[in-house]
């Protein structure tokens, strides 16, 4: 009995607030659109919505196949276009998460190699995840993820791909220029400057300053690496970065990374993949030149 025009129709009207701006976004009338969930309705014994006013509320079926609808039909789609291109010869496009700012420098290096070893495929980068990308992932709006903090759920699939140390960045005019290491109180006057990013998903919080019941004078967020560099290198504040980027950017810039405590902050780089998509050739190429590309 259920379709899918069915999932089709409730997430549209969800999407579109009326049935009117639903019927037209699926290319239906309306009265053909409310025709066929009265008749789901019927069949399957309960209501989808409930009539306040002008407005469509949706019962508790009918959230429930809103769920399944936001579920299933982005597999769907994503299959169709998948099949479309085996269809056409073509290979189709790569689409890749980041959940790691400083990791778009590395991913510029990996991009242009990837691209000549497969002409047919292309590659799209989505930045906008701070760390939402196993919705992503899950929902198929990309189909591989760069990470540092991997949450390992059934049907995905994470390779590590490179190690490497968060280091303090400072000026080299800055009073701790020279220190061999850091200690959580040398930064309770120091200006932090972060990513845009939770402050539970930073190391340099959950795992240095917050243990130590510890807090930065101030914490300013900046998106972009040059402008955060830029204003470390301008003794503006510290910032916490992986010790490849801050070695690689001190050509440019006058800045030093120290050791944050006595043995430092250690993580890794991983890459998710749905495990449904481990077959698929040019992936596992990224997969394998990524870890080729970890001699950071």
């Amino acid at each position: 009995m259920l379709e899918r025009h069915h999932l089709a129709i409730v997430r549209a009207v969800e999407q579109q607030g009326s049935l009117t701006a639903a019927a037209s976004k699926l290319c239906l009338t309306q009265s053909a659109l409310s025709h066929t969930m009265r008749k789901l309705e019927q069949q399957l014994g309960t209501s989808i919505w409930l009539r306040e006013g002008r407005r469509l509320k949706l019962t508790q079926a009918g959230q429930y196949l809103l769920a399944v609808a936001n579920r299933v039909l982005p597999q769907l789609e994503h299959a169709q276009q998948r099949l479309a291109q085996f269809a056409s010869g073509e290979r189709g496009t790569l689409r890749i998460g980041m959940e790691c700012h400083p990791c778009y420098q590395w991913l510029l290096k990996l991009v242009k190699p990837f691209l000549a070893a497969w002409p047919a495929v292309d590659v799209d980068v989505k930045q906008k995840f701070q760390f939402g990308g196993i919705g992503a992932l899950f929902g198929f709006e990309i189909d591989l993820l760069v990470t540092p903090d991997p949450l390992f759920k059934p049907g995905l699939y994470y390779q590590p791909v490179f190690a490497y140390e968060q280091v303090l960045v400072l000026s080299t005019q800055h009073r701790l220029a020279n220190a061999t290491q850091v200690m959580p109180s040398d930064l309770s006057q120091e200006i932090l400057i972060t990513y845009p990013v939770s402050t539970d998903r930073l190391d340099i919080f959950s795992q240095f300053l917050t243990p130590a019941g510890i807090a930065p004078k101030q914490h300013k967020t900046i998106e972009d690496t040059d402008i955060l560099l830029q204003m470390v290198a301008s003794n503006r504040g510290v910032a916490a970065l992986p010790r490849w980027l801050a070695e690689e950017s001190a050509t440019q810039y006058t800045i030093r990374s120290v050791r944050l405590g006595e043995v430092g902050i250690h993580k890794h780089i991983y890459l998710g993949v749905r495990e449904t998509d481990l077959d698929v050739d040019y992936l596992k190429s990224f997969i394998a030149m990524a870890k080729a590309y970890s001699n950071l």
